[in-house]
Formats: C-alpha cells, structure tokens, sequence
C-alpha cells in the first residue's frame, strides 16, 4: 500500500488527456496517497482524449474548462470547493501547446498570431489561473500551486519553437505569484522542469525520439519517467515541502547540470 502522503489534501489537477499523460500518472498517485480531487480539460480535448476512464478509476469528477477563460477557471474552483468540501490543498497546471510546432512550423517563420495563442494556453493561462485562486481566496493555508515546465525555459532547443519562451514566462509567472501567495496565506508556488517524455504531446515535437534518446544517456540517472514525476510532484503537494517556493526544480536525472557525457562520444 502507498503511504497516505496526502491523506486529507484537496485539489484540482489540469491536463490529463490520456494515461500517455504526466498529469494522468499524477493523478493516480495523488489517489494512492489519499487526496481527493477534481480533473479538468479544455471541452476540445475531452473529445478526443479518455479523461473519462480516469474520473471513473479514481471516482474524480470531471469539471470542463478552458484554462484561457477566467470564467471558466472561476467556474472550476467554486464548483471544486464545492464538490470536494472545502478550500484546495493543491492545484497542478499541466498544459501545454503550440499551433507552430504542431504545423511543422520553424522558428524563424513563425506565425505571430499562433505564437500568441500559444502564450495565452501555455503560460497567461497559468498566471489567470492563480489570480482566479488568489482572488477568489480558494487556497487553503500552506497549499501548494505546480506548472509543469521545461529546461528550453533556459537552453536553446531549437525544435521546441516557441514554447521555449511560454516556458519561461510560465516559471516566470510562478515566481511573481509566490511571493504573493506566500505573503497571502503560506501558498506555495512552484515549476518542476521535467525530463523529455513519452507523451502525446511531447511525442508532436520534430526529432523528439531521437533526443528522448540522447538526453536518456546524458543523463546520470536517465529520464525520469511520468509515473517518477507524478510522485515528485505528490512530494511537493504534502506538507514535507512548506517551505519550498518560487522555485523552478529540475527532475531530469541530472540532465541540467551535465556538460558531456563519455557514453555520447563515439
């Protein structure tokens, strides 16, 4: 039996679409360990997605909203208070898309219209987020707030277009907010720059398998799996991490600190 980390602990968890997901491995960790919480998804992707099978597995009610839309957000959370029977304990924002990347787009003929939208759902999105939690007051003291983002926030990926820039205004966003959370009710925020993984999404990005590969064997520990980042991420919602905040945490194997590794040298 897993320990009961979050036994009590309340929460909402954006983004999981289908068990290929971070957010679904998340999921299904934070049940183990005793949290109660509601999913959500844009309507668009719940279409296509099998969220269904998860709200059923975890009897987790299924709230749809698109994360770009404050009224849906404020939707959300009242309807999550509601449901689950008091303030959040934790929220996770695990979304992430870009119209460039996924028309096969390069960098230098991006469509500015596209890279705007993909701001507004990759990273404003996080920042409407927390100000709909913020304002309508729906943290509990010492909650915990995590985005997933990735290490093209800090090093140039050239194949990751710009979700790179999303990325960083994202960890961006998370540091502002916790200084305002934290001064507000103890809440803490944070970013958790996962390794390259074996998600739908991830798996949209041009040559993906071959660094999956690559950042598989530069790394120390090798890629750190979505189940992996689903327990990191329940570590962070417990109350072993209070004072852990406006950080952005690498959970990669190593990956971010390596310069060479001899396996890559022929």
């Amino acid at each position: 039996m897993s320990s009961q980390l979050l036994a009590g602990k309340r929460g909402v968890i954006f983004g999981a679409l289908d068990d290929q997901s971070i957010a679904w491995q998340v999921a299904e960790v934070c049940a183990e360990m005793g949290a109660t919480f509601t999913l959500t998804n844009a309507p668009v992707a719940l279409r296509f997605g099998t969220l269904n099978e998860l709200g059923e597995k975890l009897n987790a009610e299924i709230i749809p909203a698109d994360a770009t839309s404050v009224e849906d957000l404020e939707n959300l959370f009242q309807r999550s208070e509601e449901i689950l029977g008091g303030k959040l304990d934790f929220v996770l924002h695990a979304i992430g898309m870009s119209l460039n990347v996924r028309k096969g787009k390069s960098y230098t003929d991006i469509k500015h219209e596209w890279m705007l939208k993909t701001f507004d759902i990759s990273a404003i999105s996080f920042h409407k987020m927390c100000q709909v939690l913020y304002q309508g007051d729906h943290m509990a003291e010492w909650g915990s707030i995590l985005g997933l983002s990735y290490i093209a926030a800090q090093r140039t990926f050239p194949d990751y277009s710009e979700m790179a820039e999303s990325k960083a205004l994202l960890e961006s966003f998370a540091r502002s907010f916790g200084y305002h959370f934290g001064e507000k009710n103890k809440v803490r925020v944070n970013t958790i720059s996962q390794s390259p993984t074996m998600t739908t999404a991830g798996k949209g990005v041009k040559g993906f398998d071959e660094f999956f590969g690559y950042a598989d064997k530069m790394s120390p520990l090798g890629n750190a799996t979505a189940r992996a980042c689903g327990e990191y991420c329940a570590s962070l919602f417990s109350d072993h991490t209070r004072y852990v905040t406006m950080q952005n945490l690498y959970h990669d194997g190593g990956f971010s600190n390596m310069g060479m590794n001899p396996k890559l040298v022929g």
